[in-house]
């Protein structure tokens, strides 16, 4: 998970003080130094499944797309259908190459006067040099304010009391998922977004990079008494993989296309040509490959480009890969031959060449971990 590169400076977010205050663990993740985690990956993940966590994701990137021409535009450049939002709704989407592969994938929210598309963060550049090159013949304009914005994440069973005891928004039970508003927390301005990336029930706090740290300490003192403490990417990337979530650079890619990648409810053909529409309606016809979970002991653990077998023959390679904390088993998602794809496939994944190491490693359908109901 580790997107940096050797020797190259790195971006600060603006609670880089903060997170060195509270001994975080940083590390360089996708041209930024971010927190790891701040004890250890396993408590946080907990913490976030049976209490609250508090993750700052400042990282990623914010571009507003305005103009007569954003719908437009927004409708050729991604998969999901943007004209179904009304104002306070976010759909989660990609943006393909002509073939069908995978530039990235991101959230669409749906303002009054436009739209703000959240990017991945080591994508951040190609996304907005391509959303350039497509916007032609669009009377749109695309702004990067990814530099003036900050977001953090309050997720868990407890993090709608959390924010509710800070926020201005009435009665934050009536916002449904994917749906958004503004408003005040701790008494800084923001977009309340009920979305996450972890599995659990939360919401995604929008706000300037000038009020970050005024609004990182407030959640943090009101989130005590409830258990809530700070995690970082480790958690995230375990608790997503819990969820089935992808990851963009190890799930999906230029090389990979939303419906072998198990994206299929993205992409919605009938709203008209997109760019790999085309090439997506192909793909549809014999997708070459299909995208799979797998649970493998406890004490057995698998890796990004670890091989996987049925029999003697190599059918795939794990994509994402570690230890769920929450159900107690080696995980594994990656791709696999179509027919090979069956929940309950008997497969093996190769957890070591030398000496040879492998894991019986069944399908299992997507996610590993569902939130209990509330």
């Amino acid at each position: 998970m580790n997107e940096g590169i050797k020797n190259v400076p790195l971006d600060k977010v603006p609670l880089d003080a903060a997170h060195r205050a509270l001994g975080g663990q940083m590390v360089p993740f996708a041209g930024y130094s971010m927190p790891l985690h701040y004890g250890s990956i396993r408590g946080e993940h907990l913490a976030v499944r049976e209490r609250a966590g508090l993750f700052d994701v400042s990282h990623m990137g914010e571009v507003n797309v305005t103009g007569p021409g954003a719908l437009a535009f927004l409708e050729r450049l991604v998969t999901n259908d943007v004209s179904k939002l009304s104002p306070g709704r976010a759909l989660y989407t990609v943006m393909c190459h002509p073939d069908g592969g995978i530039v990235d994938d991101l959230l669409v929210y749906r303002d009054q006067e436009g739209y703000m598309c959240v990017v991945n963060a080591g994508r951040r550049d190609v996304d907005l040099e391509w959303m350039s090159q497509c916007r032609s013949g669009h009377d749109a304009q695309v702004t990067d304010v990814s530099a003036e914005t900050a977001l953090l994440a309050v997720q868990g069973p407890r993090a709608k009391a959390i924010v509710q005891s800070l926020s201005s928004v009435a009665d934050l039970d009536a916002m449904r998922y994917y749906h958004h508003h503004f408003g005040e927390v701790a008494g800084v301005p923001v977009r309340i977004s009920r979305t996450g990336y972890t599995g659990e029930d939360g919401f995604e706090l929008y706000a300037s990079a000038a009020d970050a740290e005024r609004l990182w300490s407030a959640i943090l003192e009101a989130g005590s008494p409830h258990g809530l403490i700070p995690a970082g990417l480790g958690a995230r990337d375990t608790l997503r993989l819990e969820a089935g979530f992808r990851l963009y650079g190890q799930d999906i890619d230029e090389a990979s296309d939303p419906l072998s990648a198990g994206l299929g409810w993205v992409v919605k053909p009938a709203k008209g040509p997109f760019i790999g529409s085309e090439a997506l309606a192909a793909i549809a016809a014999a997708p070459p490959r299909a995208f799979i979970g797998m649970k493998l002991g406890p004490r057995e653990i698998p890796r990004h480009g670890h091989p996987i077998y049925r029999g003697s023959r190599q059918v795939g390679a794990v994509t994402s890969g570690s230890f769920g904390f929450t159900v107690g088993a080696g995980l594994a998602m990656g791709y696999v031959e179509p027919q090979c794809a069956t929940p309950g496939t008997e497969l093996r994944i190769q957890l070591r060449a030398d000496p040879l190491q492998e894991a019986a490693a069944p399908v299992l359908a997507l996610p590993f971990y569902k939130r209990p109901e509330s």
